[in-house]
């Protein structure tokens, strides 16, 4: 067992901030020091792009100012590991020299999909089993499809096809490897199985590539590779530490929730809003859509995706805030913070505000057709009973994916782990108690992400015998929200009787809206 004052170093790469936090063997924050970052720039509509070296620059200065605080002994830390956002990829040379900017997750350019062509036989499979429409949006999502029809030169320079975890790791270790935990992309993974796709796979159809341009993997938990010489130099951690694998953000926020078993939802209240839960089992929620690798090596992650998320609380404060946005500057808070008083005298179900949150379309559940939508205005409604109706509506579509989840995974959920930067919100919380009719626990730390991955070094390190015993240790319930049988009682009848009814009902008008403008742009 290892000792008390041993420590573990996380980087934690996320869509807004690079953070270098490290924890003591009780998940406890010992020092952290967090670098905002600009999540990308945008040379043409709908494009999100970022330079490697500026991710890689800004690590590096976050290190080095964590170290340079003197408050972390150097010598007591006994490993480092890392977590990123997932679905960035970069392409590098030999030498491991960005031969482009990051495609960023956010990015919504889009291959054509004849860029692939598939079998007739293929197709009529697809089609019989109404699968041909998705295949198609995967094949038109692929970051690589798109460089290599519209950058073939860039394509043809391509040595490795990495993802921001396997670009981290490269650059610290000076291997070209990457956990497995990390792939979540459009990329020919098998997530049964976990590991490159076989030959025989559609996958290396739909994101033709050779074998060869993708990195060695490994399992959470395993070594990735040490820190190396010139790695120590450029980042101020100290030579020939391992670095132990981690996984992908929001495999490590549902770790660092300690949430191991499928009776347990881990709701992220991030830029994209989720929930999920930790299965052994291989279940797809929506078929032929797979879980996600675990940060506990062997388990899938299923996930139901508000692709927006809380973004859309940002998006609203911007887009209409700007009187409280001023009033919050005078009051020396974040206009979320505002928001999140005024709330309070809302009552629960907005005075009949209902919102959809598509603000972004779907492949399957919503269809790619989907918009956004709020009824029930009345001349009483203010921004802030919108502001509140966002929240619901969060929470009404991420209820309806849990319930999806528990029949799929045969497993009732019994209670919520809820994160993520919304998660600091009493109202959010409260309300997220009251909608699922289930208490709303709030994890100890706000960086569950950092901790996950944490908690996979240290497993990894024997610094703890197996993960029970280092989730047991390391995580924690903080406050916890108990529904109001009150207000369950209204949102119960709101989510059954107007939200869930909802989307039938308005996707024939969305089709035709689709018809009518091209937007969402059909592929």
């Amino acid at each position: 067992m290892a000792k008390n004052s041993e420590l573990i170093l996380s980087i934690d790469a996320g869509t807004q901030s690079i953070r270098a936090i490290v924890f003591n063997l009780q998940g406890n924050v010992v020092d952290i020091v967090k670098t905002p970052i600009e999540p990308y720039f945008s040379n043409y509509p709908g494009w999100a792009e970022q330079d490697p070296e500026y991710y890689w620059k800004t690590l590096c200065t976050t290190t080095k100012k964590l170290f340079a605080k003197g408050k972390v002994k150097k010598d007591a830390i006994r490993g480092v590991t890392l977590t990123t956002q997932r679905d960035t990829v970069i392409n590098v040379d030999k030498n491991g020299k960005p031969l482009r900017p990051a495609i960023v997750w956010l990015d919504q350019r889009r291959a054509d999909k004849s860029i692939v062509k598939l079998p007739w036989y293929i197709k009529a499979g697809l089609r019989l089993v109404n699968m041909l429409d998705a295949v198609e949006y995967f094949i038109t999502e692929a970051e690589a499809n798109w460089i290599r029809q519209y950058q073939p030169e860039i394509w043809e320079k391509t040595y490795k096809f990495l993802l921001l975890s396997g670009f981290f790791t490269y650059r610290l270790t000076g291997d070209f490897v990457d956990s497995t935990g990390c792939q979540v992309a459009f990329i020919p993974f098998d997530y049964k199985t976990q590991d490159w796709a076989p030959a025989s796979d559609l996958k290396w159809k739909l994101f033709p590539m050779s074998r060869d341009t993708l990195v060695r993997l490994v399992k959470p938990t395993e070594v990735l590779g040490y820190i190396t010489k010139k790695a120590s130099n450029e980042t101020g951690i100290p030579q020939g530490l391992p670095l132990i694998a981690g996984a992908a953000d929001k495999a490590c926020e549902v770790l660092g929730s300690g949430c191991l078993t499928p009776n347990i939802a881990c709701l992220s209240y991030g830029t994209t809003a989720t929930v999920e839960t930790t299965n052994t089992q291989y279940v797809e929620i929506i078929p032929f859509f797979p879980p996600y690798p675990s940060a506990v090596p062997g388990s899938y992650n299923t996930e139901v995706m508000v692709y927006r998320g809380f973004w859309m609380l940002s998006w609203f404060v911007k887009e209409f805030g700007a009187r409280e946005e001023l009033q919050a500057k005078k009051m020396g808070i974040k206009p979320e913070a505002l928001f999140d008083r005024l709330v309070k005298e809302v009552p629960p179900g907005s005075m009949g505000l209902t919102l959809q949150p598509y603000w972004s379309p779907g492949v399957k559940i919503p269809g790619p057709e989907a918009k956004g939508a709020i009824i029930g205005f009345g001349d009483v409604h203010t921004r802030v009973h919108i502001y509140r109706a966002i929240l619901e509506g969060l929470a009404y579509a991420l209820r309806e994916g849990a319930e999806r989840t528990q029949k799929r995974n045969k497993v009732p959920i019994e209670k919520l782990r809820v994160s993520g930067g919304g998660a600091q919100s009493d109202v959010a919380m409260q309300l997220t108690a009251d909608i699922f009719n289930l208490p709303a626990e709030r994890p100890h730390t706000f960086e569950t992400s950092a901790l996950g991955a944490a908690i996979d070094a240290a497993v990894g390190l024997k610094m703890y015998p197996d993960f029970k015993t280092a989730v047991s240790a390391m995580t924690r319930v903080g406050k916890v929200f108990y529904p109001n049988p009150k207000d369950v009682a209204i949102y119960d009848k709101l989510y059954k009787k107007v939200y869930k009814r909802l989307y039938n009902r308005l996707q024939p008008l969305y089709q035709d809206i689709r018809d009518i403008t091209g937007y969402p742009e059909k592929r």
